[in-house]
Formats: C-alpha cells, structure tokens, sequence
C-alpha cells in the first residue's frame, strides 16, 4: 500500500465511502448533500475526513432543493462542484438540473439508487433510468450519465464524470444503486490532484481581470434567442456521442445477447457462464455510458445475434432503447425485478433458455 500524498493507494472500501474520497483525490471543492439512504455515508465519510482538506466546502443543507441550487451558484462561480443523493432527493432536483443544463454548468451528481415509486424501499434499484437518460426536468436536454458496475468503478468514474462535465460544460452523473454504495470491494484510489482543473473563463468570479461581465442564466424572454441556446445545446450533445463507452463478453459467436447496466450487469455475466457450460451460445452487452448510449454497438450485433434479452432492476426502462437500436431486426426480450428485489444468474438463466427454445422452434 502506498500512503503518502500524490501516489495511488490500495484499500478495502464500502461504495459510498470509496466514491466519497475519490471525490477528494479528483480535485473536489466543493459538496452539498442532504442524508438519505442508501448513500448517507458519502456525505459522512466527507465530513469525518473534512478537517484534512481545509480547502473543500463541505456542507449538509436543510433539504435536497438546497443543496442541489448551492451546487448551482458554486458551479457558477467555476467550483469543481458535486452532490449526492438517491432516487427520492434526486426526483426533487429536477428542475434545478434543467437550469444548470442551461447556463451550461458543470457539475457532479451522484445519484444511488433506491426502490420506488415514492418513498419506496431503501434496497437497490435501476428505476430512475428514464429520469436520468431523458431529462428529469423540462426542456430538450440531457446529461452526461455514467453506470458503475464495482466498487473500483465508482472511484473511477468520479474522475471521469467531472472530466467530462467540464470538457462539455454539461452536468454529469453517476448512476449507481444502493448494493453498490454499501458493498465493500479491493479498490486502488488515484493520486490526489491527479485530475488537472480545466479553465473557467465563463465563470462568475468578480472583475479581477480585465474581461468583459459574465452573465450565467437560463433565462432568455426572445424565442429566436431560446433556440439558438437549443440548437448550441443540440449540437453539444452530437459531439458527445464520441464519448459513448461500453463493454462486451464473448459476443463473437452469441446467438442471445444480454444486455444489462450496472449491478445487473455482473449477474449478467454469471448467466453468461451458466448457459456457456449447458452449450448456449450467450454473450453480454454492458452500456457503461447510458448516456451517450451504445446504439451503434447494439445495432451491430443485430446483424449476427439471434434475439437479445435486456435485464434491468426495473419494469423496462433500458430496453425501449435497445429496441430502437435493434430496429426491429431481431426480438427484444425482457426480464425485470422491480422494487428493491435483485434478480439472480439463474432466474435470467431460466429466461435465457425460454427464448433459446423458440429459435429452435423457428423454421430456419
């Protein structure tokens, strides 16, 4: 283990705690939280550890509405800003995000997910896909989201998320889910400061320079002037797409792909072995960015894929977009548990075989 101040370093950490000092590492300064579970020990691990890093605001608002606005004017003022909450406190940033979105404000946010709807169940989720890849809030807009499958990519991802979110000036978010945040996994932490800070010209930092004012609002009276803001923002969003991650397991040869995010993903690939060893020829898709989405790369395997099945903790959310990737080319299956339940490799196992016995039923 190497301990010392700008090296990387080794450690046994629960989710939430590893994503809370990745965050100090990547050059955090500043962090608005409200505790909920299941993610309170982000914001507790920060505060504990605050006293060690004097230069970072951390600080627990009266409510999620507050802190998420705080996040606001710290980003304004080009602050390497982030929150954390779950599925409930992040439902009420909505409007807020949309506003940030915007004034093009860059930021992260962490959102672990919980059973719902409402208040729901503290267990594990993959609900809010819809609201985190289509835009929560009012308005044509989108953020940068990111599914950590471990707890080493919840450390990674922190670094990649506020990368991102200020290469784009676009809000970024880390869409994990309460098993994550609480299960503990070997995990290497990046150097501190090994995060360069990008500039900030558009920021409101008060006229220490000789520049012009800057002005950050989301406000714009005139429609010619709202959608040419639309438009940029458009436009914006068609150079992300080179961004678009994911990962693939033994797809070469696999008549069903699996197509799954996050926690599911590793039971995914669990399934992925079962049906190998009965002689199934089953592969794994795993979207790593949800948005920008891997449509292309599904669309690819449509070509040679039998029929896919699309496995999320949901009612069906993901798979509406591995549908329009597939373009109707090949069936779309799913198989969902809803409400804090996680599906294990063999209840998918079960479906995967299911399917495996009507394209053998189909004459060729």
């Amino acid at each position: 283990m190497e301990n010392e101040k700008g090296t990387s370093e080794t450690r046994l950490m629960k989710g939430n705690e590893a994503l809370a000092e990745a965050s100090f590492r990547a050059g955090m300064q500043a962090y608005f939280g409200y505790p909920i579970t299941p993610q309170s020990e982000v914001l507790e691990y920060l505060a504990a550890q605050a006293p060690n890093h004097p230069d970072v605001v951390i600080l627990q608002a009266e409510s999620e509405l507050a802190a998420i606005n705080m996040v606001h004017g710290a980003a304004g003022a080009g602050a390497r800003a982030m929150i954390s909450s779950s599925s409930p406190g992040i439902s009420l940033m909505q409007e807020c995000l949309s506003y940030m979105t915007s004034a093009q404000l860059p930021a992260l946010i962490v959102n672990v997910q919980r059973g719902g709807p409402g208040l729901g169940t503290i267990q594990p989720s993959q609900g809010d896909y819809f609201q985190a890849v289509k835009g929560g809030g009012h308005g044509d807009y989108h953020l940068i989201v990111l599914a950590p499958a471990s707890v080493q990519e919840m450390v990674d991802f922190v670094f990649d998320a506020f990368r991102l979110s200020e290469k784009y000036r676009n809000p970024a978010m880390i869409l994990a889910d309460g098993a994550l945040g609480q299960m503990m996994e070997k995990v290497i932490l990046p150097a501190a400061g090994s995060l360069p800070k990008m500039d900030a010209p558009w920021a409101t930092t008060g006229k220490r320079h000789i520049r012009e004012r800057n002005i950050i609002t989301s406000l714009f009276i005139q429609p010619e002037q709202m959608e040419k803001l639309n438009l940029i923002l458009q436009a914006k969003y068609s150079q992300m797409q080179k961004e678009v991650r994911w990962e693939e397991i033994r797809t070469e040869d696999a008549a069903i792909v699996l197509v799954a995010f996050g926690l599911t993903s590793r039971i995914c690939e669990k399934t992925v072995d079962l049906a190998r060893e009965k002689g199934l020829k089953v592969g794994l898709l795993r979207p790593i960015t949800l948005y920008p989405f891997p449509t292309n790369a599904i669309a690819k395997l449509a070509k040679s894929a039998q029929a896919f099945l699309t496995v999320e903790m949901n009612a069906g959310q993901m798979v509406e977009d591995v549908r329009l990737a597939v373009d109707g080319k090949r069936p779309v299956d799913f198989y969902g548990r809803m409400g804090g339940m996680i599906p294990s490799p063999e209840e998918v196992l079960v479906r995967v075989e299911s399917i495996a016995e009507k394209l053998h039923a189909v004459p060729a």
